[in-house]
């Protein structure tokens, strides 16, 4: 039972550290802390409807239960994963805020999207870790890899939810509350799919180097997000212009 707790513990820490981090970053208005650890559960809960949605899309045929070539995992990771995943949790976080008082930053779309995300990468790492023989190693590559990633996803979504929250920018930024952290959830996963299905040594080398570039990418774009709508809130309060619809 203590190595299982240990198995949980190392399979939630990650989450948790990102958490504070973000939670730090909120330079003006902090969000009551019982907000933010409804968002995690609203991003437990997220994984139960993504699993749904994932079956439903199976069954309609959009992606096969076992890929072999670059082109299956292309369709397994954008189908099995990406969509429904991502729409899952923007599901959440629009039922976390649409009636939230205290959302009233731009900065906060990001801390709202990132309790979701990392609600849910929690219960992911949680599951991959307790049904990994070599649970250290799968916890640590996670570690690194995969709770990151789910939040530069939520750090993107929640830069976008932003935006169409107060009203600034214009009419087409909608759709990309969704898509681009479609686009790049589904473009990690792939390039890693493609990597397995790749039994060339050399080619699956260059698709190894090729995720670690995009990774470090995405993670910037998702600082360059952090920034921004941190610089936004600075030059709105300043002028008493901010205010939440």
């Amino acid at each position: 039972m203590s190595n299982i707790w240990t198995c949980i513990v190392a399979a939630v820490l990650p989450g948790i550290v990102l958490l504070v981090y973000v939670y730090i970053q909120d330079k003006y208005q902090r969000e009551p802390i019982p907000q933010l650890l409804k968002g995690v559960l609203f991003g437990v809960l997220s994984c139960a409807v993504a699993l749904a949605f994932a079956y439903l899309l199976g069954y309609l045929g959009y992606y096969p239960e076992d890929y072999k070539n670059v082109k299956e995992a292309f369709a397994h990771a954008f189908f099995a994963a990406a969509v429904p995943e991502e729409c899952a949790k923007l599901l959440m976080l629009w039922l976390l805020v649409r009636r939230n008082k205290y959302f009233d930053e731009f900065f906060d779309g990001i801390v709202y999207a990132v309790t979701v995300g990392l609600g849910f990468a929690m219960i992911e790492n949680i599951l991959y870790v307790l049904r990994a023989d070599n649970w250290q190693a799968v916890a640590a590559t996670r570690a690194i890899y995969s709770v990151p990633g789910h939040y530069m996803f939520a750090v993107l979504m929640g830069y976008f939810y932003s935006y169409l929250h107060f009203r600034h920018g214009h009419f087409m930024l909608r759709p990309l509350v969704l898509l681009v952290p479609v686009l790049f959830h589904g473009l990690y996963d792939a390039i890693l799919m493609s990597g397995k299905v790749i039994e060339n040594e050399w080619i699956s080398g260059i698709i190894s180097f090729v995720f670690i570039v995009f990774f470090i990418w995405a993670q910037t774009k998702a600082r360059f997000a952090i920034r921004k709508m941190l610089a936004k809130d600075k030059e709105l309060m300043e002028s008493g212009a901010l205010k939440g619809i």
